[in-house]
């Protein structure tokens, strides 16, 4: 606890920092809706931010571990914060030209100006989830700063929403990348403000091994963390595969009569799930361990999304949306079984963060190259959603929650089984 005290600086950096990352990172979703609207843009080719920022993550996740050991903390962030502010540059610089004359310039330069920041994203990660677990002294404590910085990381991504919204309004085909530009200086400005506070604030490192890809194999003789890197590869598909065929479903099902943009706002619940999960993660995450809080949410996620693939689709609750640009509530009648899936949001809020602790929990000097290690499972998103939607084609939305369920039940037996340290 007196190290907290003395630490309580670096914590509020640490904090603000995991605010950012969602912050730019949730910039790529709305932008989609702006690529759309370049042309006759398919959607796999409009999630092309999204994309570029997690295979960043395969890409730099070690090297960013890498970084650590070699610069510390402190200066592994800084150098994030710089890769993050060139990154934004690119993506506006991507707006100047006009993209019903040069589709393919356009694409390419916001694309690459997206695998930058993810760079930066993925940089950063890999400075905030360790610090703020040290910082806390590990256990439930170090678990309950993590829920605290994931309070803020949702409330991010709700402000971008907001932004964007009131930014763009309602898209159409006069829309541009460059009426995003607002957002992206404020994304900009953050970097710069972060990088200023960071460079004058007193961080104390703890020890870092030397540099050495040895390190990636100490680590995973961990089997508790090998098996940890797994669970987030496939978390990833958790969380973002149920929002997205929640919403694929409700636009591509004609009886239900809801329009994409409708369909947009409804799915939004779920990321409003996400954060009141967070606050109630946060508040008990120094008196629940993080192996119970997995084996809840995972249990309850099982229960949730079985319910809702075999309920009956006739049956309709009304669910709230938020118009982000006229801040307004509106509702919609959709399957109740759908709303089931909206649930799993409280579920996925606590998830990164528990199994984060656990993973790394006794890894002592490998503990910066493992969470570069495991930055790099992020890009299990990407996998996740591809297995996804084949099973969806080949099938239907509902039964391709299958792979939802998997998901899942893996992290229940990671929580109780597969987490548990052989040695430290």
């Amino acid at each position: 606890m007196s190290n907290q005290k003395k630490q309580w600086g670096a914590i509020i950096v640490m904090i603000a920092l995991f605010a950012m990352i969602a912050f730019v990172t949730n910039l790529c979703s709305p932008m989609a809706n702006i690529i759309k609207a370049q042309g006759d843009i398919p959607e796999v080719l409009a999630q092309i931010g999204n994309y570029g920022n997690f295979v960043a993550y395969l890409v730099m996740g070690i090297p960013a571990g890498m970084l650590i050991a070699k610069y510390g903390y402190k200066k592994t962030a800084l150098i994030g914060l710089t890769v993050g502010i060139v990154g934004i540059l690119v993506q506006m610089l991507s707006g100047t030209f006009d993209a019903k004359e040069n589709l393919s310039l356009v694409f390419g330069i916001y694309l690459l100006g997206a695998f930058i920041a993810g760079f930066c994203m993925c940089i950063l990660n890999c400075v905030v989830n360790p610090m703020l677990n040290i910082l806390g002294g590990g256990g439930n404590s170090g678990n309950q700063l993590i829920q605290t910085g994931g309070v803020f990381n949702s409330s991010a991504a709700v402000a971008v929403y907001i932004i964007m919204g009131a930014l763009i309004g309602e898209i159409s085909k006069d829309t541009a990348i460059s009426d995003a530009t607002p957002a992206l200086l404020i994304a900009l400005g953050i970097f710069v403000v972060a990088f200023v506070v960071i460079l004058f604030t007193k961080i104390e490192e703890p020890e870092q091994a030397p540099v050495d890809m040895s390190l990636v194999k100490g680590a995973l003789k961990y089997r508790h963390f090998t098996l940890g890197i797994i669970a987030i590869f496939l978390y990833m598909g958790i969380e973002v595969g149920v929002p997205t065929y929640v919403n694929m479903y409700l636009v591509n099902t004609p009886s239900l009569g809801i329009s994409a943009a409708t369909a947009g706002l409804i799915v939004a619940v779920y990321w409003f799930m996400m954060l009141i999960g967070r606050f109630v993660g946060a508040s008990i995450g120094n008196k629940v361990s993080s192996r119970t809080m997995i084996t809840t949410v995972s249990i309850a996620t099982l229960v949730l999304v079985a319910f809702g693939m075999f309920s009956d689709p006739t049956t309709t609750v009304d669910v709230p949306g938020i118009d982000w640009a006229n801040m307004s509530l509106i509702w919609a009648k959709v399957p109740v079984g759908i709303f089931a899936f909206l649930l799993v949001g409280l579920c996925t809020s606590v998830m990164w963060g528990g199994i984060f602790n656990m993973a790394v929990e006794g890894l002592g000097k490998y503990t910066a190259v493992a969470s570069g290690i495991f930055m790099t499972m992020v890009f299990g998103c990407a996998v996740m959603l591809a297995i996804q939607a084949q099973v969806a084609e080949m099938t239907d939305y509902m039964t391709s929650y299958w792979v939802v369920m998997f998901c899942a039940a893996y992290l229940l037996y990671y929580a109780l089984i597969g987490s548990k340290p052989v040695k430290k």
